[in-house]
């Protein structure tokens, strides 16, 4: 009997605080180091005018000085704070970001809602549609729609949404298709229940995490195409302090590196944050590598 009552061997570690509150997925180091470093941004953005050691606009530095003392990241080819203009940045692209992916998944979540909930015409109709956009490589899509509307972060935002709907239409049709048929949906609508009424309580919660998924994982692409479409000239404007507008500054004086380096690290950092939180959310809301996760831990 005093065998089998032998004393457990004890966890290496004993996880305490916030951290060891968190699911298994939520406490790998990847996870960790995209949370920290999203919140960083986060706070970043919000306390920029606080945070930025000069004005972002004024040219009362001297040009192209080197990284150092007083200017930490060095000044650009009209004498402006480079870190100034990446913390003011900040606020530029990141609400933007945010804005482009919660209008995709709207947009495109509703419409493949829409299509694999009726079908036939309506599906017909939305997917044919999203197979165009398809059709076209999304950077050259969104520099026609960006060029069609005019040189502006307003149409950049647009020309963006125009091809990143659809890869949430298709998704989120793929699972309404999977779902629409199960019993617990055929028995609300036996009882009556309204289409919308259905959609939205049998349908739409079981739809959501794979959604929310990709939408973390494509704030990343939002940044990159926005950013891009500023590098090309279709975005922002001087003398807005832009990621992608300060990285094509730096192409004309390609021999000052600190000038597109910094705010080259900056979109780097963001893009890879948000790849590793997507890739968390994706493990912890699947329940079998949820499982795999903890059995490791443990």
């Amino acid at each position: 009997m005093r065998r089998l009552a032998a004393v457990r061997p004890p966890r290496a570690v004993e996880r305490r605080g916030v951290v060891g509150r968190l699911p298994e997925a939520w406490r790998r180091p990847l996870a960790i180091a995209g949370g920290t470093i999203a919140l960083a941004w986060l706070v970043v953005a919000l306390a920029a005018p606080l945070l930025a050691p000069h004005d972002p606009l004024a040219q009362d530095l001297p040009r192209l000085a080197e990284p150092g003392p007083g200017h930490w990241f060095g000044t650009d080819q009209l004498g402006r704070d480079i870190l100034s203009r990446i913390l003011y940045g900040a606020r530029v692209s990141l609400p933007l970001t945010l804005l482009l992916v919660v209008l995709s998944v709207l947009i495109g979540g509703l419409l493949g809602a829409v299509a694999g909930y009726f079908g036939r015409w309506a599906d017909e109709a939305i997917m044919r549609t999203a197979d165009l956009v398809f059709a076209f490589p999304t950077i050259i899509l969104a520099m026609v729609v960006a060029a069609a509307l005019g040189a502006s972060l307003g149409n950049a935002v647009l020309a963006v949404l125009v091809v990143a709907w659809a890869s949430y239409a298709r998704v989120s049709r793929g699972l309404v298709l999977g779902v629409r048929n199960q019993e617990y949906v055929l028995s609300g609508r036996l009882l009556g229940f309204s289409t919308w009424r259905s959609l939205r309580v049998d349908v739409l919660p079981n739809v959501t995490g794979p959604i929310l998924v990709l939408a973390t994982l494509d704030m990343g692409t939002a940044l990159l195409l926005l950013s891009g479409l500023s590098f090309l000239g279709l975005g922002a404007k001087p003398p807005s302090a832009e990621w992608g507008a300060m990285v094509a500054s730096g192409v004309e004086v390609f021999d000052s590196w600190w000038v597109a380096t910094f705010p080259g690290l900056a979109i780097l950092t963001v893009v890879l944050a948000f790849n590793f939180l997507g890739d968390t959310l994706r493990d912890a809301l699947d329940p079998r590598t949820a499982r795999a996760i903890k059995e490791r831990a443990l």
